[in-house]
């Protein structure tokens, strides 16, 4: 369905007839980049971009599944996120996906997306359901005063269910985090996008710094060109192995809960 996520080799030609496909069917297309793991990897890029990151945004990120990453083998990611300076939101997500095989009502509504993230060698289309949380839910669930379903919406349980082994209840799955992320969105001198960067520091003291841009599907090659070209042309290494931010932090967190109950 996918083409591999990891290396920075070209895609093929049946793969490049893939993702036309895709992106034509999809709501917005997302271009990615990992920096490599390095220090100097990481103080070029910034140095190179102008990064500020004292105008970022701290943010938790919690992912909810079994000790053995059952629903992240089934293709699905349960997130929630608490955000500096803005509401809570959570997020069932389900990967990859054929958008034309999606039900037309989940595509009709506003809080359900369709969009394929792109990066050097892979792509992989995904389905999203989002929510907008009143007040500071997640912090309670974290805290182990609220149950996790109070996270999602009806719609949002209802998609879970569709698409969860069966026998996996929101309330049965363990808590994966938090992983503390920096985010700063703005627009380079001399792009006329706006660019994200997010920093993931994972508690070991690893950490993944990815560089994203988001457009219309339509716009997906050009911007793919232009993009790489401003990146380059400023000395961003764009060699590096691609690694998958949800990937590793679930595979990390897993392997504690695993440690602490054996």
């Amino acid at each position: 369905m996918a083409a591999p996520t990891t290396g920075p080799a070209p895609l093929t030609a049946e793969q490049v007839s893939e993702m036309l496909s895709l992106t034509k069917q999809a709501d917005s297309v997302e271009l990615k980049l990992t920096v490599p793991e390095t220090a100097s990897g990481y103080r070029s890029t910034v140095a190179a971009l102008k990064i500020d990151p004292l105008q970022s945004q701290i943010r938790q990120v919690f992912f909810f599944d079994t000790p053995d990453l059952q629903l992240n083998q089934a293709g699905l990611v349960v997130r929630a996120r608490r955000s500096q300076g803005g509401p809570d939101d959570s997020v069932v997500k389900l990967r990859p996906v054929v958008p034309s095989e999606l039900p037309s009502a989940l595509r009709k509504l506003p809080e359900f997306g369709v969009e394929v993230d792109a990066l050097p060698g892979g792509f992989i289309c995904s389905a999203s359901f989002k929510a907008k949380l009143p007040r500071t839910p997640v912090r309670a669930v974290a805290l182990g005063d609220r149950p996790i379903r109070k996270l999602f919406t009806k719609g949002q349980r209802s998609f879970y269910e569709s698409n969860a082994p069966s026998g996996l209840e929101l309330d049965g799955l363990a808590l994966l985090g938090p992983m503390n992320v920096m985010k700063l969105k703005w627009v380079p001198e001399g792009f006329p996008r706006r660019l994200v960067v997010e920093l993931w520091l994972y508690p070991d003291g690893s950490r993944i710094v990815e560089l994203s841009t988001k457009c219309l599907p339509s716009e997906a090659f050009q911007v793919a060109a232009e993009t790489k070209a401003f990146l380059a042309d400023r000395g961003v290494d764009l060699t590096g192995e691609q690694a998958t931010k949800t990937a590793t932090a679930l595979n990390f967190f897993s392997r504690e809960l695993v440690a602490a109950s054996s």
